[in-house]
């Protein structure tokens, strides 16, 4: 199978996997209690709730209705479907459900969805009165800034951190270093954030660094050297906290794929031809070795860019799409949460097809009937 016919047979592979993905959380999402309509509700009857109803300003007049006399006073029906609604108006909770589209048989909603998300169309988050692209275009940046150049240096870092240890292996260097790795593997990246901040940023010894933001206040008014200079010195501490626990994984990656083809018989050749070490590492082991490792970059960059980020935007209080992702779930912002959904998959999958063109990129000797096949 020739490269673009196995980039077409991937494309088309993209619509299967979305759709499976979007029904599977579609459904787990619909059984779970605590839906935006139970959030209103609990709203309107004055119980505690983290999100910002489109509602406010009219919650008094809301809650007169709600309370309206009710001729049976019953639990069943549309009220009798939500926790918390037994003894409000009917008429009241067919509103609440009508604006929030739950008004429609479950089915419909789905397929009502993938028909706008075919379309981009992601609608209006529940507690923002915001398009849902137009809040991932706002918080992109910062999780772009956190994911990009962590992934970077983590990369930059562990490949020849990884190469050195495999060609020391067993040496102080190799031992001593795995300490530091292993360090690195065990503590979570937010626990080195807040000791970055007790260490650097005003909580105890020095004050050396920014605690909130990308950037300061009037940057935009700032000559550009004095934007980049400003820039690197807000993500300093965020993003060595990220690559501190993030690089143990990688090294020790590529530290075993250099060791596995340092032992196979094209390297013993080339020595025995008397090539000289940095030839035979990076001449013939390197080709061979990355490929694992490349591998995994799509991975790698996705985790960073969207999950592994998101105590850090809490702590250092930037407001990325983790943080966007995790209150749109805790409120239940149904918009918020499919859209983000789409897009992060719809972007994984894209960045695996581009990690198998990395792949021929390094080794045109990749057979893609056999991955085909696989």
């Amino acid at each position: 199978m020739s490269l673009p016919a196995y980039i077409l047979r991937r494309l088309l592979l993209i619509i299967p996997t979305l759709l499976g993905i979007m029904l599977l959380n579609f459904l787990i999402v619909q059984a779970a209690p605590g839906g935006p309509v139970e959030q209103m509700i609990a709203k309107v009857q004055g119980l505690s709730t983290d999100a910002t109803s489109r509602f406010s300003g009219g919650s008094s007049d809301m809650a007169t209705q709600a309370a309206k006399p009710q001729e049976s006073q019953t639990a069943t029906g549309a009220a009798g479907k939500y926790r918390g609604a037994q003894g409000l108006d009917p008429e009241f909770i067919a509103e609440l459900e009508k604006q929030f589209g739950f008004d429609k048989p479950l089915h419909e909603r789905f397929w009502l969805m993938l028909k706008n998300y075919a379309r981009f169309d992601f609608g209006e988050s529940y507690y923002r009165d915001t398009p849902v692209i137009d809040l991932v275009l706002e918080k992109m940046p910062v999780s772009i800034t956190l994911g990009l150049w962590s992934t970077l240096l983590i990369y930059f870092i562990s490949i020849p951190l990884g190469i050195r240890k495999a060609v020391k292996d067993g040496s102080p260097f190799d031992v001593w270093s795995s300490a530091v790795i292993f360090i690195g593997y065990a503590v979570p990246s937010f626990l080195f954030a807040i000791l970055l901040i007790i260490l650097f940023a005003g909580g105890r010894y020095f004050d050396l660094f920014p605690l909130r933001g990308l950037v300061s206040d009037g940057w935009a008014d700032f000559p550009w050297w004095k934007q980049a200079l400003d820039y690197a010195w807000h993500i300093t501490l965020p993003v060595t906290a990220i690559v501190i626990s993030g690089f143990a994984g990688l090294t020790m990656m590529t530290k075993n794929s250099f060791i596995d083809e340092l032992g196979k018989q094209y390297v013993l050749t080339a020595r025995a031809k008397g090539l000289p070490e940095n030839r035979v590492l990076y001449g013939h082991v390197f080709r061979n070795a990355m490929l694992i490792v490349i591998a995994g970059f799509p991975g790698a960059f996705m985790s960073i860019f969207f999950t592994g980020s998101l105590l850090i935007e809490v702590i250092f209080s930037l407001d990325g799409l983790g943080l966007l992702g995790f209150e749109s779930t805790i409120n239940r912002d149904y918009p918020v949460m499919f859209g983000t959904l789409y897009l992060f998959t719809l972007m994984g999958l894209v960045l695996k097809i581009i990690s198998d063109i990395t792949y021929v990129l390094v080794d045109p000797r990749i057979d893609f009937n056999a991955k085909a096949g696989g």
